[in-house]
Parts: structure tokens; sequence; C-alpha cells
């Protein structure tokens, strides 16, 4: 407190003011001019205060403000007294930092935009016009905030990977020279796929790929050539702020985590997905700035590797909780059932109120306190632990592979101090056979490194992999033997006196297997060099011919060229710097690769299009191949060899493009035509196969139907462009075909005729005194022998899709089938001569119309008995007529009426 001051308004006011500067005030201070007209003067509204070295300085004004300083504001609302009172009712008290624009800035973006325009409560009574005008100040203070600092291009106000992304959007459109608004677009189209991401939709695993995205954008505006360079100093900064922001992301994925309360698999999920976020990008910025940039001679990294320290702390806390967790859980289930019991909630104590996920410098002393007394509540548990640490061991130490497993499995618990320091003598054990183990690593390698792969004396040969790389691949696993076996040694075992002559004995080793790798290499890379050089070695830049002698289009690509492609990817996903000839020959021949597919696509496909064409229908397709193998034969690159043979050469890469596009056109051509062909073939294939099962005498129409369908489309094709003599071989085949369903019909239906033709009525009638047919016996046979011819002459009708003047090949259809007429004739014969039989049967019928009624009954009845019998006789009889059927069958299709007229 202020000496001599008693003034409660201004203790208020110079205690705030001393704490906010971090200076003792003096009493003097307290009869200070404009502190007491802002107290005093209801017309003075503002007390500004500013620090100038040790002292402070008091205004009612707010003077010229430089980047650096620093202003304590106390306003009034409303013009009034300041009392004892109303003191804190009628001060408003804020401060502000570089500028006036910033300190507004950053009040609406922080504080009042977020409540005024997303808390619920105020947001409804915020007019909308009014939000968007808050939403638009905020924009264009932070657009003039940006480009307020000439000096560091804006960097200070750069505290958002959005800040930067909007910074260049400005200088994009309101840049002073166009030079600076087309970087500025340039940088911010780079920007554009990651700009307007929102971080919060992802989760911790989906976080990884943009991640990567965001590698990559940085990496291409730092590599861009096109305009000025983006300057380190400002790349330093980006990749703070992404730091940052990444940081808070991890964190607000976190805070949903009760780490000492949930599931150990849940917390330990979430927090490694939390260590892999922030191990990504803190290794991409290493990487980046401690490799690839300073390999990048256009524009190379000058400073040290860049690491963003915050997310590497934060990594490393999460990491840390992961252990304590774990320690515990492994406790727990180590003595599960034994005398100690491991309980959370008692050795999770220490935690209580803390947040882990909170780092920073000041939460940092009270974390290492609570883990400090974790270790002490669990050092009991511990002691228990290794004890049954101990019997295990003793157990597995017969088998070297069972020891390893063992230390493997417990690893976590072995590391903690206090069982570390009692499992010592069973550790030393671990040390020697870790020792024993990397000296049967150097004796198998040692043993196998001079052979040929798959060999006895040979490296162990992988599946479908070229010599040097199984070689590589193999010396690789045993380097990861020895590097799993270093990782167990440091973790458990650096404390041993033994550990260095382990360690020593490994990097021997390890370097005597990385010479081998790299002689592998190196002898690769020499003799393919020398085979490069030969003009033998099948990098020849001939890759197709056309050989006239049997009209065979070849494709020429050495198997070499294969091997080099594959082998130069696997080397170079190995991590191999591949020679630039080397380099420069794999992607010459991944070119060659590339084309020479096609080119054997096409090959194949002009080899073989005779084969895929329907025969009749090659004269239809004869112009599109012969203009297909036009462009073969003339490219406009060509040469011609001792014997004749056109060579294809890839001199002109550009030439040879065109090339091949024209190849690729002609034979997309060729088979577009081929294929609409087969169609229309196809199509005609289900009508003719359907016309096999159409009855030719009662289904007519629908073979005229079908012939039409077909003329149609000859007529069709036609008026495409194709010519009637070329499809003449092809009109015929279907003529064939169409023979083969009519002769089958044909057939069939002479084997049924009487059955099939069309039905003919006739009635039998009783007339001058004799049963007679109407129409007449004759004139129904005569009718039935004229559908007859109908159906054996349809043949002669029949004229296929033959054109007009085309002799039709189904005449000879009668004459192949004429066997078969004396089977329907004779049926004819044998169906007229039951119907003539038909007139034997009603003969009894007609009885009394031929004979004298009256005559013979004056001969036969005499007495009124012989009356009643004859009436009743002649009932009876009358009673059967009734029943007699009016249409009695001849056959299927003749039906006979039968009309008896008793008189």
């Amino acid at each position: 407190m202020p000496p001599g001051t008693d003034d409660p308004r201004k203790l208020f006011i110079l205690t705030t003011a001393g704490n906010y500067f971090r200076l003792d005030t003096p009493a003097s201070l307290s009869t200070c001019r404009p502190l007491d007209n802002f107290l005093d003067d209801s017309n003075e509204s503002l007390l500004t205060v500013t620090r100038n070295a040790d002292e402070l300085h008091f205004s009612n004004k707010l003077e010229n403000m430089d980047v650096d300083s620093r202003v304590l504001l106390f306003f009034k609302p409303h013009p009034c007294v300041v009392s004892e009172e109303n003191l804190h009712r009628s001060v408003l008290v804020s401060s502000m930092l570089e500028s006036p624009i910033s300190t507004l800035y950053q009040a609406l973006r922080q504080v009042y935009g977020p409540v005024l325009l997303q808390d619920d409560k105020w947001s409804q009574s915020f007019d909308s016009k009014l939000q968007s005008l808050l939403t638009d100040l905020e924009v264009g203070l932070g657009s003039v905030l940006r480009h307020s600092h000439p000096k560091d291009s804006g960097e200070r106000s750069i505290m958002t990977p959005l800040d930067e992304f909007g910074f260049w959007a400005d200088v994009s459109r309101s840049g002073q020279h166009s030079r600076e608004r087309d970087r500025a677009a340039h940088f911010s189209e780079l920007f554009t796929t990651i700009e307007k991401v929102n971080l919060d939709s992802f989760s911790l695993v989906e976080v990884l790929d943009l991640i990567e995205s965001t590698r990559e954008t940085v990496d291409d505006v730092w590599k861009q050539n096109e305009h000025a360079l983006y300057p380190e100093i400002r790349m330093i900064r980006l990749m703070d702020v992404i730091d940052g922001a990444l940081g808070r992301f991890v964190q607000r994925k976190l805070s949903t985590l009760r780490l000492w309360d949930d599931p150990y698999f849940t917390v330990r999920e979430g927090l490694k997905g939390g260590v892999a976020a922030c191990e990504q990008w803190v290794a991409a910025c290493e990487h980046l700035t401690g490799q690839v940039w300073k390999r990048y001679s256009p524009h190379p990294w000058s400073g040290e590797k860049h690491c963003p320290q915050g997310l590497q702390s934060l990594a490393q806390r999460l990491e840390e909780v992961v252990q304590v967790r774990s320690v515990c859980e492994k406790l727990q289930r180590l003595l599960s059932g034994g005398k100690l019991q491991v309980s959370p909630t008692r050795v999770y104590q220490p935690f209580t109120g803390l947040n882990p996920i909170h780092y920073n410098p000041y939460t940092e002393p009270l974390w290492r306190a609570a883990v400090s007394q974790f270790d002490r509540l669990i050092a009991p548990a511990e002691q228990e632990a290794a004890g049954k640490l101990k019997t295990f061991i003793i157990d597995a130490q017969d088998s070297p592979q069972q020891l390893l497993q063992v230390f493997q499995k417990h690893r976590e618990l072995i590391k903690r101090p206090t069982i570390s320091k009692e499992l010592q003598p069973e550790r030393e054990t671990l040390l020697t056979r870790l020792l024993d183990y990397n000296k049967g690593l150097r004796v198998d390698f040692e043993n196998r490194c001079h052979g040929a792969p798959g060999e006895k004396t040979g490296p162990l040969a992988g599946r479908n992999l070229p010599e040097v790389i199984n070689n590589i691949v193999w010396v690789r696993q045993l380097l990861l033997k020895v590097e799993d076996s270093l990782k167990m040694a440091d973790a458990l075992l650096s404390d041993l006196s033994g550990f260095r002559p382990l360690l020593r004995f490994c990097d021997e080793l390890q370097e005597q297997m990385r010479s081998y790798e790299q002689e592998q290499f190196e002898d690769w890379s020499r003799d393919l060099l020398s085979g490069l050089s030969d003009p033998k070695s099948g990098a020849s830049n001939r890759v197709m011919e056309l050989d006239h002698m049997d009209g065979k289009l070849k494709i020429q690509y050495s198997d070499r060229l294969v091997s080099l492609l594959r082998e130069v990817r696997q080397l170079s996903a190995l991590g191999f710097t591949i020679p630039a000839k080397i380099q420069q020959a794999a992607n010459t021949a991944d070119k060659f690769y590339r084309q020479a597919i096609i080119l054997k696509q096409v090959a194949h496909f002009y080899n073989t299009i005779d084969q895929q064409m329907i025969p009749s229908q090659r004269p239809m397709m004869l112009g599109c191949a012969l203009a297909f193998e036009q462009v073969i034969k003339n490219p406009r690159s060509q040469s011609r060899d001792e014997g004749g043979k056109l060579q294809i050469t890839w001199e002109n890469p550009k030439e040879l493009e065109q090339y091949i596009s024209k190849l690729q056109s002609a034979a997309e051509r060729l088979s577009t035509e081929n294929r609409k062909l087969r169609k229309w073939h196809t199509d005609f294939t289900d009508k003719v196969v359907s016309l096999m099962g159409v009855d030719l005498l009662r289904q007519q129409q629908r073979w005229k139907d079908a012939l039409q369908d077909l003329r149609t489309g000859f007529a069709t094709l036609e008026s495409q462009g194709f010519r009637a003599g070329d499809m003449r071989a092809w009109r015929q085949h279907w003529n064939h075909q169409l023979y083969k369903a009519l002769e089958h019909q044909y057939q069939v239906g002479l084997e049924a005729l009487n059955k099939n033709l069309p039905e003919i009525n006739i009635d039998l009638i009783f007339k001058q005194g004799r049963l007679q047919f109407r129409p007449a016996f004759e004139e129904v046979r005569a009718k039935y022998y004229r559908e007859m011819k109908r159906f054996i002459c349809i043949p002669n009708q029949f004229k296929g899709v033959s054109e007009t003047g085309e002799e039709p090949i189904f005449t000879c259809m009668i004459e192949r089938n004429a066997s078969g007429f004396l089977t329907i004739f004779s049926k004819a014969e044998h169906l007229f001569s039951r119907l003539t039989h038909m007139l034997d049967k009603f003969k009894d019928w007609v009885v009394l119309g031929q004979v004298d009624v009256d005559v013979l009954v004056e001969k036969h009845l005499h007495s009124v008995q012989d009356w009643e019998r004859n009436f009743r006789a002649l009932k009876a009889k009358g009673k059967e007529a009734e029943r007699l059927p009016r249409y009695l069958p001849v056959c299927v299709l003749i039906e006979i009426m039968l009309d008896i007229n008793i008189s």
C-alpha cells in the first residue's frame, strides 16, 4: 500500500496500477492532478497509466503508443464523481497492448465476439444486422493489424494459422504493387488446401492425415520459386503457430478423458493418439528443416533444425501419464491374488486437482512433486513385484528366448528404479545373454555374407526379390535385431558395468553390417553404370517393329529395363540415393514402360483383331482395318533396318506421344466398329433363334415381322456408310441361318400338316332321300389339297434378306424334303376315308326317309297295341337323336356338322 494514502479511491487505482506494472507506487502520486481530475471531475472520463523506466505516468488522454508500450486504462461508463460507494460501479479497468487497434481486435475476437455471436442468451437479442457489422469490424481490424507492422510483415499479429492465411489473402487484394499481389495470391492459393479446414471436426486419428497435408503444403510454400522466396523467420513463426493450434486441439480432444478414473485401455489409446499427433508434426518440422530444406539448393534452410518445443513437451507429458497408468495397471495384474493389492484410488491421490494435459512451465513443478509422491506410494508394491519377477526370470533361465520374452513383457516395470535395483543379478544375466545373442548374429552374418541368396552359405532368400534387394533386406533385418537388443539394453541395463562393452560390440557389428549394405549398393551401381554404357545392355530406344514376313506387330522391351525399374524403386524406398545417371535411365525406362504397355495393348489388338471379327463381317470392317494398318505402317518418325523391317523409335517423346495417340484412336475406331457390328450380329442371332420355335403355318405374321427387322437392320447399316457389296457375305450368312430355321419349321409342319391346316366346316345333310356333304366331298377335297400346296410352296416365296436380283437359296428346300410329301398325302387320303365312313354311321337314322311310310303303316300296324308300341319306340328313338352331338370331329382341324332332317 502506498504510504500516506488514506483515500480509498486513490488507493484502489494506485494499487491496481502498481500491481499491473510491478512497481511500488510512491505516496507522491496520490496528489497527481490527472488522478484528481478523474476522481473529482464528472466531466473527466479517462485516466491512463503508463510506465517510464521505474516511474508511473498518469494522464487524462491516450497519447501516442508504440508497438512495445503498455497502457492501463481507467474510464467511467457515465459522467459522475467517483466516491467510495460507487467506485466499483463507476470505474472500468482495461489494459492496452501495442495499439488501440490490436487491443480492440483481440477484445472483439476473444471476448465480445464469442459472447455476442455465440452465446444463446445474448445472440437472440442481438440484431442480425449488428451481428454482421460486428463480424465485419473484426475482419477489418484483423486486416489492418496484419498490415500495421511493415518491418516484420505483420508477424507480430500472426497468432494462429488463420492469421497467416488471412495476411496473404489481404495482400493479394490490397498490395501496393502487382508483383506483390501476385506473390501473395500464389501463397494464398498454396494454403488453400488447409485454409478452410475445421480442425475441431477431426478426431485424433483423422488429424494425422491433416498433419501430413499441412507438411506437404508448407513444403510447397518453401520450395516455390515463381516469386520471391518465403522468409525463413516467417516459416519458423508459421510452424510455431501451427504447433500452438495443434497443441490446443490435442488438449481439447483429451479434456473429456478422466485420466485416473476411465478404463486403462481407453485412457492409453486416447493419450497415444495425442502423442502421435504431436510427434508427427514435430518430426515433420525436424525433417523439413534438418534434412529436406537443408539440401534444397534453390532455397536452402540456413538456420538450425527447428523443433516445436510446445508439442514436444506436451507429448512428453502425455507419455508420462501413460507410464503412470501402465505401471499401476501392470502392478495390479502382477499382484492380483497376492497379499499386497494396488489401490488406484490411493496411488492416484497425489494427482487430485492436477490436469496433466495442461502442460506449461508453471504446472511442471506440481507435476513432478505429484509423480514423486506416486513413486513413494507404489514402492511397497514394486518390492513385491520384484520378487515375483525374479521367480519368472529364474524359471526362464534355461531358455534364452523365454528369458528375453519375460524381460520384454515386463519391461515397463523392470525400468522402475526400485525393481531394477532388486533385479540387478538377473539383469546381469540378461546382459550376458544379449552379448551372446549378438555374437551369434555376427557369426551368422559372416558365414552368409559372401554366398548367393538361398544357398546354405548365402543370405536368406525372400520371395521375388532381386539379388541386391534381397541382400540388403536380409542385412536390414539383422540390423533391426541388433537395434532391438540395444533398445532393451539401453532401457533396462544402462547402469550395469557390462553395458559399455555390449554397446561397443553392437556398434562395431552394426558398422560391419552397414558396410556390407553399402558395398552391395555400390556394386550394383557400378555394374549398372557399366551396363548402361554398353549399347547391347537392353536400354535400346527401339521398342516396336512391324514384321512384314508374318504381318505381326512386335514390341521390343528389355527385361533388364523392367528389373532396373523395380530395383531403383525398391532401393529408393530403402533410403538409398540413386546415382543421377541410373536415375535418369530409370526415368527413361519408366517412360518406355508406360508407353510400351500401351503399345503392347495396341499390338495385341492388331495381332488378334482378325480373331475378334466375325468372318462374314470382315469385308465390312476392311476400311477401318486398312486405316489402322496405315497408321502403324506410316509413323512420322521411322527408319528401316537392313531386313526391311519398320522400326519405331523413341527419339522424339512428343512425336511418339502423338503417334501412340493416333494408334489408340485408330484402334478405338476399329474396336468400336467391331463392337457395333457384333452387337447387330447378336441381335440378329436372337431373332433367328426365336424363329426356330415359331409355327410356320399358324404364326406367319411373326415370321414376316422378324424378317422385316432383319432387313431394317441391313438398311440402317447401309445408311451409316456400309456398302451393300461389303455386306453381301453377311447377308448370305443370315440367309443360311434363316434357311436352317425355315427348314426346321417346314419339316415340323409337314409332319403334322393334316392337323395344322385351316379348319374346314362340313355339314352332313339328308337331301333327295340320301345322306350328303355340304359343301360337296370333291369340293372339300380340292380345298384341302390347295392348302397343302400353299404350305409346301412356302420356300418358293421365301426371300430371306436377299437383295433384289439375287437368286434365293430357299427353293431347293422343297426338293430336299420331297420324301415327306408321301406321308402327308397318305395322311390326307386316310382323313378323307374316315370322312366317307361317317355316312355309314348315320344310315340307320335316315331309313324312314327312304321308304313309303303309308305303305309301311298299313302293312304292320293293325291294332291299337301296334300303334302304341311304335309310338313308344319312335319317342325313345327321338330322345336318342337329341343326345347325338351336333359337331362330330373327324380330326382336330375338320369338324363335321350333322344336320338330320326326318320327314
